[in-house]
Order: structure tokens, then C-alpha cells, then sequence
């Protein structure tokens, strides 16, 4: 081999193995900017995906009841929250479940005044289309499930359609709520909502 031969060799690892080493550390500082701006605007990775609601769906009511007794009522949700019914202890629920989502009911969206945000409107997200309609209260209150702080959807003065329906949630995770229904004083249903992000206050 020339010495030409193997300078350029030589040179051409030098190239190499500089290239190599300032990949990584690109890569490092970009990951290390983006931890920063999660850190500086206060939120924390979605939720959405959360396993919670499939286990949710294999569950009967009283196991239901059980771990909505032992949550407490947390934030309510701000913003749009992503919806899944459960037909707890009937047929097929996972199958319910999928269908409600695609032909009736997709989730909630939370619009809460300032600046205490204990309490606010929430319009429901339903069609296909997902089309917001159905108003309500929403603002913390007595279960009447047993009687504890939660917080309560209330349609009674805001919607003619739904006047008798009423919904509860509480926290069961972070961003991630447990829903009880009433038509009346009758339980009817339950349901999940997961937010999008956690925001930290």
C-alpha cells in the first residue's frame, strides 16, 4: 500500500469516527431542550391510551362501585376529554363499547371558570361526527352513591333532552376518571373519560 493510499485512509476514519460522535450529542441536547419546555409549561405526557379504561370494561358493577368509593374527586377535567361507555356486567361490553363510540357518544369537553375551576359548563361530544350538543352543570357536590365529595354533570336546567339525566366522576388516575349515570334516581351506566394531558397547577 502507497503512503497516499494510507494517509487517505487514515484520514477518512478520523471522518468517521468525528461523525459518529456528534450524532449522539445532537441527539442528546435536542431530547435534553425538550425535557426543559415539558418542565417549563407545567404538563406532563398524555394520557390517552391509558389501560385503565379496557380493564374498566371486563369489570362487574360492584367492583366498579368499589374503586369509584375509593377515589377522590381530584381536578375536573379542563378542555376535551376522550369518552368510553360501560355496560358493566351485560353482554358483550367491549362490543358496546365500540359502538357507542362510533355511532353515539365520544367524550366530554370542559369549558371552567375562573379563577377557582371548581366549576363550569360541559357540552357532550355525540354523533358519528362528534358534534358538541347536550349542555351542562358541572361543579362539585354529594354523591349519591355514598354520599362523598365527587363531581357532578348535572343536565337538570341546561338540556330539555337529558334534564333527567345526572353523571359523576372521580379520579381514579391522574387525568384519568371513573363516571357513574342516572336517569332519575335510577343508575343506568358507566363510563370512562381520559384527558389529554395532565396539566400540574
Amino acid at each position: 500500500m502507497s503512503t497516499e493510499t494510507l494517509s487517505r485512509n487514515i484520514q477518512a476514519k478520523k471522518i468517521t469516527k468525528s461523525g459518529s460522535l456528534k450524532a449522539p450529542a445532537t441527539k442528546k441536547a435536542a431530547n435534553k431542550s425538550k425535557s426543559r419546555h415539558s418542565e417549563a409549561s407545567g404538563t406532563k405526557a398524555s394520557t390517552l391510551g391509558s389501560s385503565k379504561p379496557k380493564e374498566w370494561l371486563g369489570m362487574t358493577r360492584k367492583e366498579l362501585d368499589t374503586i369509584y368509593k375509593q377515589a377522590t374527586p381530584g381536578k375536573i377535567p379542563q378542555g376535551d376529554t376522550r369518552g368510553t361507555a360501560i355496560l358493566a356486567g351485560g353482554p358483550l361490553p367491549r362490543l358496546f363499547a365500540q359502538v357507542a363510540k362510533t355511532l353515539a357518544w365520544q367524550g366530554k369537553v370542559f369549558d371552567l371558570f375562573s379563577p377557582e375551576f371548581n366549576s363550569g359548563v360541559v357540552v357532550n361530544k355525540v354523533s358519528p361526527l362528534g358534534v358538541n350538543l347536550i349542555v351542562a352543570k358541572t361543579y362539585r357536590g354529594e354523591s349519591w352513591l355514598d354520599g362523598k365529595d365527587t363531581i357532578i354533570i348535572d343536565y337538570s336546567s341546561t338540556s330539555l333532552f337529558a334534564s333527567a339525566i345526572r353523571d359523576e366522576i372521580r379520579e381514579v388516575e391522574p387525568g384519568i376518571y371513573l363516571g357513574k349515570v342516572w336517569w332519575g334516581k335510577t343508575r343506568i351506566l358507566d363510563f370512562a373519560l381520559e384527558t389529554h394531558e395532565v396539566i400540574e397547577q
